[in-house]
């Protein structure tokens, strides 16, 4: 019994994640929104990584760190990002937020945290439809070091660090995070909410800019964050973002400059779900892709069944 429940785990994991995969690239061809020069699955790749949220914001400005390649204000400077953190209770969110000018910043994407037991995190970061064109969300895929495999059928208040099957999950994997240093820093009783204390044209001494490198440089690095993280369809930690958006924070600067491209995407990507004659569903992204030499590419990919 207990290798049929490890074999059935194995071949829910490979679906899940071989879904996850397609629905992932479709972020390898550049759209011409903002949100091209700053990767979402590298964000996260730094909050696990980080000890701290401060130390979080230093490792998403590190130039070597090939996260952040954006230039919203188009001085042919990169920009630099500050991590709010707006909590309540065990709710985190965690918002990523760009100095435009003396007066603008504009909200690139919020980190939601939750708590959900005991010893037991779920984390997703989410896009601003502004610099995306909609909201795209990413989280771990249940990948690690160890290619463990699921550890849990329902229970999310079972501790442990890799991924587990909950039938409350539309993509049917759930990471706990619990054990990030970064999660437990924020969850510990003497944490006080990090709030970057940088501001436009007053950075911290370490930092310097650079000049944004162009797609085809810049895109390769970024791809080493795909493998552990991905896109999908769902946001599942709701807490967090109603909490999130009455503190959602625009440019009417960067929404100016980037309009164009932003309408044309809304316009052109479309997210279509068919039902079939038994009652199942699937999901399919259709985006316009306009090359340089006008050409025109219809991409259609399926991201999941239901």
């Amino acid at each position: 019994m207990k290798k049929y429940f490890k074999f059935l785990s194995f071949v829910l994991l490979l679906a899940f994640t071989t879904g996850k995969t397609i629905a992932q690239n479709n972020t390898d061809e550049p759209t011409g929104l903002p949100g091209d020069n700053f990767d979402l699955q590298g964000a996260l790749q730094m909050f696990q990584k980080a000890t701290s949220p401060e130390d979080f914001e230093k490792l998403l400005n590190t130039a070597d760190n090939s996260v952040n390649n954006l230039d919203l204000n188009e001085d042919g400077e990169t920009d630099y990002v500050k991590v709010i953190d707006k909590s309540d209770n065990e709710v985190h969110a965690f918002v990523l937020q760009v100095p435009v000018s003396e007066t603008e910043n504009q909200d690139i994407a919020v980190i939601e945290l939750e708590k959900t037991g005991n010893e037991t995190a779920t984390i997703q970061i989410v896009g601003d439809e502004d610099i995306y064109g909609e909201q795209v969300i990413s989280e771990p895929d249940g990948g690690t070091a160890d290619n463990s495999i699921i550890q849990d059928w329902s229970n999310m208040n079972v501790a442990h660090s890799g991924p587990y099957y909950s039938p409350e999950s539309v993509s049917g994997v759930i990471v706990n995070v619990w054990f990030w240093p970064s999660v437990r820093f924020v969850f510990a009783p003497a944490y006080r909410p990090w709030a970057s204390p940088w501001r436009w044209r007053h950075y911290p001494i370490w930092w310097h800019t650079w000049k944004p490198l162009a797609w085809n440089t810049w895109h390769p690095h970024r791809m080493v964050y795909h493998r552990n993280f991905v896109i999908v369809r769902t946001n599942r930690i709701n807490r967090a973002h109603a909490f999130y958006t009455p503190f959602r924070t625009t440019s009417v600067t960067v929404r100016t400059k980037h309009a164009t491209v932003v309408n044309n995407y809304r316009i052109t990507h479309r997210t279509t779900t068919v039902t079939g004659p038994r009652g199942h569903s699937a999901t399919r992204n259709t985006t316009t892709v306009h090359g340089s030499k006008g050409k025109v590419k219809v991409k259609k990919t399926r991201v999941r069944r239901h």
